[in-house]
């Protein structure tokens, strides 16, 4: 089986797309204590190492593989998303942002370890920003670091199956001196193409299964029953069908509890219900009467549409919801809804304060995403092994 070691690791959204693609994760970086306990409950089978990754193979900790271990053990790929804040369109986007600089511990890891193939993963301004300047210092490092052949695939994740319009871009690298015929952008392209969901999935399709009611104490409630009629993506995510993504050897404790975890959400004000009582499915507050709302950025109450895939679930979801109300009742989306929206299915559950809850949603990589640019890179594995044939 291929070998992998993740990044910036966060809650494991990469993870276990990575797994679902059939590598073998062997060991996890992520620095966010809260993030780690949710990474180390769901991947029981992966070292993980918790603390900032400068230090990471420059000291050497009981359970987790040194670095001559990892390289004896032979990596096939390194991934993860280094911190985005200083590059989205959301934050400030300076320049002189410290976490811009992050990359260069991927680099390095990358260097150290020299995998087949690494895949880093970002918001698409990163490649844009500063007239593209980042990106070229980012794949300038990684040429010197033994990675000339690189390629950029800007993707957007309701085409491969989640219910969200999340838009990434995620560098592929291979290193040199392996046998590779043809261009890679291409190849990868083509690769990519063949991971292409059906249709996309509807909010409605996702989450319609999933209670009006919420924990009031944040504790886990008892499973719904199985609706009569199921969409074929809430049968992905649900823990009483049996699928691909639920049958694997990995058993989650949620399973055999039979319990909804995760399933609250932020309290809301009495002026709150009054304001969203008045938007429609899919419409924003930017209509809403003076008496209500001054006016000031109405736009930024949104109420999802439950005919169409959510808009992005963002990290700042844990300061403020009020983009994300539910399409149906009058309350914000919990955190299971919108762990769904990104296609973390209910076996996964999450640790920490509700507000770090949704901050983990919100910085994930959706896991079919992942599911389908793991499986990219398999087939380029595969391609690489292919052209070292011939050349026998």
């Amino acid at each position: 089986m291929h070998k992998a070691v993740s990044l910036f690791a966060g809650a494991g959204g990469f993870c276990e797309g990575v797994r679902l693609a059939g590598f073998k994760v062997v060991c996890a970086v992520e620095s966010d204590p809260d993030a780690c306990m949710t990474h180390a409950a769901n991947f029981g089978d992966v070292a993980l190492f918790q603390g900032d990754i400068r230090r990471f193979l420059r000291e050497e900790r009981e359970g987790i593989p040194s670095k001559s271990r990892l390289i004896e053990r032979g990596i096939d790929l390194v991934y993860g998303g280094p911190p985005c804040q200083g590059f989205s369109i959301i934050g400030p986007r300076e320049h002189d942002d410290p976490r811009n600089d992050l990359y260069r511990e991927f680099v390095r890891v990358v260097r150290q370890l020299k995998p087949s193939i690494f895949i880093m993963e970002n918001v698409p301004n990163m490649v844009a920003m500063k007239d593209g300047h980042f990106k070229r210092r980012i794949l300038r490092a990684f040429s010197r670091a033994g990675y000339h052949r690189t390629a950029v695939l800007p993707l957007v994740s309701s085409d491969f199956g989640v219910p969200q319009h999340r838009h990434r871009v995620f560098i592929f690298g291979l290193r040199d001196g392996l046998p590779f015929a043809g261009d890679l952008q291409q190849k990868l392209s083509k690769f990519a193409t063949k991971e292409l969901a059906s249709r996309q999935v509807t909010v409605a399709q996702a989450i319609s299964d999933l209670p009006p009611w919420v924990s009031k104490e944040n504790k886990p409630l008892k499973y719904p029953a199985k609706p009569k009629t199921l969409s074929a993506y809430q049968k992905l995510m649900r823990l009483d069908c049996s699928t691909k993504i639920l049958s694997s050897k990995r058993k989650r404790t949620a399973i055999e509890e039979d319990r909804l975890h995760n399933h609250h959400t932020k309290g809301m004000e009495a002026r709150r219900k009054k304001i969203i009582s008045q938007i429609q499915p899919g419409g924003t507050g930017a209509k809403l009467s003076k008496r209500l709302w001054k006016g000031i950025r109405g736009h930024k109450w949104r109420r999802l549409d439950p005919k169409q895939p959510s808009y992005t679930i963002l990290a700042q979801m844990h300061r403020d919801m009020s983009e994300w109300i539910h399409p149906r009742h009058q309350r914000w989306i919990t955190v299971r809804e919108a762990a769904r929206l990104q296609s973390f299915h209910d076996g996964f559950v999450f640790s920490g304060s509700e507000c770090q809850q949704l901050k983990q949603v919100g910085n994930a990589v959706p896991p079919l995403l992942a599911r389908a640019v793991g499986r990219t890179a398999k087939s380029l594995l595969r391609s690489v092994s292919a052209s070292a044939r011939r050349e026998r």
